[in-house]
């Protein structure tokens, strides 16, 4: 089956309900079929092997998802925040392509390797325009690969990877009722298009026929000003997001988000100050915590509205620290935590993460991650309690090996968080000469707070945790380097604790 699949049957069983705003423009599920046809014709006579979008969020976004999949090609959404040189890197690795997007920029990065560009704007009404007739369409039945994502690139040049029609549908179709939202239900995206949140959003709320909301540049007085002017009722958010909405409101950004029902956040660690705010903020959303990889198209975990209802209503600490976690597995993901030699691990083992389903591709253009039984390894290092929720430690690459010794990064960084001055940390590993490598942090201190000083954070993670996880490098930072999704860019704390 192809994904296309899911907006024909919107509309076919709602062609006159409105599916997207953007920009102040408003357009029905037949509009967004009858455009996708349209740039169907449009990829068939450039002869693309991709259709490639360099742009923000937008109708053209929408319209280039469905319509490359109708062509039966890949959609490949690319990072238009990325320098041009490494812009024009990726563009080279998919050509030729449908290109979408800034035309200039385009043209001056990529000008001279082959491929049809179109601007948004053009790209769009030439979509609308060209509506063959229906007899004429021989469509792709969607046995190949939907949607190629470049991976974020956080330690290492970004790879191809790969979703194919069969994963993103195995997880739309498992997880989403079709037709389930009311008519009034809209769902605010916000996170770019070249981030799998951003594509299974689209899916799932075309599929479930609730309306999109798109805001194509994040300001927390833009966000609110959307939820109050289109009724929101969903929205998806990254935890810098959400701590920038809540301090808007807490200086007085005010805005109706009573139509506010849930609020689903990922994509980086939400530190517990700010769920505890948003939580008093939002009072009548539901909050769920939903973790993902690009290579198993989308969420895998979730930390439920329930979860955090009991966490914050209980006095056992060890259900309170369920805030902490990424919640269960989903009903259609199997997952195990491996350890250094791909032993089964049991209950609050720490190891890396490893899950296998129908919607986990683990597939890279140049070579596929699974084992021979279907597991894809995440390279996220965490352990599962005795309840199956589960506790993400960081990355398997960030643990630092001290002295023989593996220490999670996510546990020292937990301890110095709890401390009343700090508002953000990153520990990781910095060279040592007598153990190999050794404990480094940067601290970054909340405002109106005296800055502690390395006396006090040494005793404080001794009396929490052993010695080894003592500090041996501290540096006080302005702020923490983090990308555009919420991700700590450790790489670059690294660089900063070298110095």
């Amino acid at each position: 089956m192809n994904i296309a699949l899911l907006l024909e049957m919107a509309a076919e069983a709602a062609p006159d309900r409105v599916g997207l705003v953007c920009d102040g423009k408003r357009w029905t599920y037949g509009d967004l079929l009858d455009a996708a046809r349209g740039a169907f014709e449009l990829i068939q006579e450039s002869e693309a092997e991709y259709v490639a979008l360099l742009d923000e969020s937008s109708e053209a976004a929408v319209i280039a998802v469905f319509g490359a999949a109708l062509a039966g090609v890949p959609y490949c959404p690319l990072n238009y925040r990325l320098p041009d040189a490494d812009l024009a890197a990726l563009l080279d690795r998919v050509s030729p392509a449908l290109v979408v997007g800034d035309e200039e920029r385009i043209m001056r990065v990529a000008g001279e390797q082959g491929h049809t560009i179109f601007s948004r704007e053009e790209f769009t009404l030439k979509a609308q325009e060209t509506v063959p007739e229906p007899e004429s369409r021989e469509y792709d039945p969607g046995e190949g690969i939907a949607i190629q994502l470049f991976t974020s690139g956080t330690t290492a040049a970004p790879k191809a990877a790969i979703l194919r029609h069969s994963n993103l549908l195995g997880y739309i179709l498992g997880t989403v009722e079709f037709a389930s939202a009311d008519e009034a239900d809209a769902a605010l995206v916000v996170v770019p298009p070249y981030h799998i949140a951003g594509i299974s959003a689209l899916l799932s709320s075309i599929y479930s026929l609730r309306k999109i909301v798109m805001l194509p540049n994040f300001t927390p007085e833009g966000w609110l000003g959307l939820v109050e002017t289109e009724t929101v009722t969903n929205a998806f958010v990254v935890p810098t997001m959400l701590a920038r909405i809540v301090d808007a409101m807490e200086k007085g950004v005010s805005a109706n988000v009573d139509s506010l029902r849930a609020i689903a956040y990922g994509g980086g660690k939400m530190p517990l100050e700010v769920i505890h705010k948003a939580l008093e903020r939002f009072p009548s959303a539901g909050f769920t915590n939903a973790y993902g990889l690009t290579e198993t198209s989308s969420t895998v975990a979730l930390l439920g509205p329930d979860d955090h209802r009991e966490a914050l209503a209980s006095d056992d600490p060890k259900v309170r620290a369920r805030l902490t976690s990424l919640g269960q597995p989903i009903p259609t993901v199997e997952m195990q935590i491996r350890g250094e030699n791909g032993e089964v691990l049991g209950p609050n083992e720490p190891g890396e993460i490893y899950v296998r389903g129908e919607q986990v591709s683990g597939e890279y253009k140049e070579k596929s991650a699974l084992d021979a039984e279907g597991w894809f390894p995440t390279r996220d290092a965490g352990y599962m309690d005795e309840h199956g929720y589960l506790f993400l430690s960081g990355r398997a690459d960030d643990v630092i090996v001290r002295g023989g010794e593996n220490m999670s990064p996510g546990e020292i960084e937990d301890v110095l968080l709890t401390h009343p001055a700090i508002a953000d940390a990153c520990a990781c590993a910095v060279p040592s000469v007598e153990w190999g490598e050794a404990v480094g942090v940067a601290i970054v201190t909340r405002e109106g707070h005296e800055t502690p000083s390395e006396d006090e954070i040494k005793a404080m993670i001794r009396s929490r945790l052993r010695s080894s996880r003592v500090p041996e490098k501290i540096a006080f930072v302005e702020e923490l380097p983090y990308n555009e999704m919420g991700k700590l860019l450790r790489r670059k704390v690294k660089e900063v604790l070298a110095d």
